[in-house]
């Protein structure tokens, strides 16, 4: 084996395995901040010893040992956790031996820990999205910032600020009661779909889609409903997901535009995904969350997914679920979304009556699909000029430059 093909096994092996690593390091520390710094330590280890050595036939364990050995290292060092070096010592090999194989059960523990730490209350959205993508991800600093568009050092910063913070307030490694259970659940499905749509619908820059954070954020989702089964918005929102993802190629044509999903060659949609989906969406409401926000969503998603063509879209089913999403889950986004159904299964005059109860919404002010909307709305009317001003508004809104381009032709169009 070449040094580089050691190098791109080791970059391979640590995706997968960096996540378990420092779950099971944190629980032995109980200190997210030092559990990445061993596994850090471990990794650098392999660099300097898989390409002479080769890559060992467990690598997963061989980085967790790895990883142990230095936290009994550090502990004997600092001597004023002699107990846990005692505790430490029985769970290794004396003589540096090939480790054990880790109990599956303790992995998907641990990692839950993980999850829950990372998405933590205490920390802000952006310190949670960076914290999740870097530990659970196996993201490096430049890998987010880059997804993101900031620069490295205010990643960087971010991230070192919210291991801070946990340490400050001592939160524990633990997986939340089951009384906290339904919020702290909560803002971790909200940290994993955040990352899918800002991989989905970029919110700056020049790509329209960044595939990669979409793919992230589904790996995150299908690691979670592994590790919580029974929780069926975890369901939803992998379901919805799926859904969405299914649609990414169609959405950009060959000349990189955005093609609007009405427009889009369903022939181009992922399948498979759908299928993914529309089972995760049954699971959803086998257990019970037919009326969960993300199920709802996915049951939106699921909508598109069965139509062939755009005209056999159930539009109002669609609209009825959006009506129960706004119940559930009250906001003007959700009423613009339902307006677009409303319009398409009762005509333009409706829906533009919706979206005009909502231009004088604070929220949606300089929202840019407001007025993208209800430009929509005035050319189906034959109202041109207005439809104009509004798309150049909506144009002036957005930061994406895609969209952006995209905005002003249709504006122009409009004479």
């Amino acid at each position: 084996m070449t040094a580089s093909d050691a190098h791109r096994a080791i970059d391979a092996v640590w995706r997968i395995e960096s996540a378990r690593v420092i779950a099971g390091l944190a629980r032995i520390v109980r200190d997210v901040g030092l559990a990445e710094e061993l596994a850090q330590d471990a990794l650098v280890a392999a660099l300097e010893q898989w390409p002479a050595e080769g890559v060992p036939r467990n690598p997963g364990a061989w980085l967790m040992a790895t990883g142990r050995r230095r936290a009994v290292d550090l502990i004997r060092r600092e001597q004023n956790l002699k107990r846990k070096v005692e505790t430490l010592g029985h769970e290794l090999d004396p003589d540096g031996a090939a480790p054990e194989v880790d109990d599956p059960q303790e992995i998907s523990d641990d990692l839950l820990r993980l999850v829950f730490v990372s998405c933590h209350p205490v920390l802000s959205t952006e310190a949670r999205v960076a914290l999740t993508l870097r530990l659970l991800g196996g993201l490096t600093t430049d890998e987010i910032a880059r997804a993101f568009l900031a620069p490295e050092s205010t990643i960087a910063q971010r991230i070192v600020r919210a291991k801070k913070t946990l340490a400050k307030a001592e939160v524990p490694f633990e997986v939340p009661g089951r009384d906290e259970l339904p919020a702290r659940l909560s803002s971790v499905l909200e940290v994993v779909y955040l990352v899918f749509n800002e991989g989905y619908s970029v919110t700056a820059g020049d790509d329209w889609l960044r595939p990669s954070l979409c793919n992230e954020a589904l790996r995150l989702g299908r690691v979670l409903a592994g590790l919580v089964p029974e929780e069926p918005e975890v369901h939803g929102l992998v379901a919805l997901m799926e859904i969405q993802a299914s649609r990414s190629a169609a959405r950009v044509g060959a000349d990189g535009k955005p093609v609007l999903l009405l427009e889009q060659d369903r022939g181009r949609w992922d399948q498979l995904l759908i299928r993914r989906g529309l089972a995760g969406l049954a699971r959803a409401e086998e257990l019970g969350g037919a009326r969960g926000p993300y199920a709802l969503q996915a049951a939106i998603a699921a909508c598109h997914g069965r139509a062939g063509t755009a005209e056999d879209t159930d539009w109002g089913r669609i609209g009825d679920l959006y009506r129960t999403l706004g119940e559930v889950m009250p906001s003007p986004i959700v009423e613009l979304n339902r307006a677009v159904a409303v319009s398409m299964a009762d005509g333009p005059a409706a829906g533009l009556e919706l979206v005009d109860v909502l231009v004088a919404e604070p929220a949606l002010k300089s929202y840019h699909l407001l007025p993208s909307v209800r430009g929509d709305f005035l050319v189906k009317l034959g109202r041109q000029a207005e439809a104009r001003v509004e798309f150049e508004r909506a144009a002036s809104l957005t930061r994406n430059e895609r969209e952006r381009t995209f905005l002003l032709e249709r504006a122009a169009s409009c004479g």
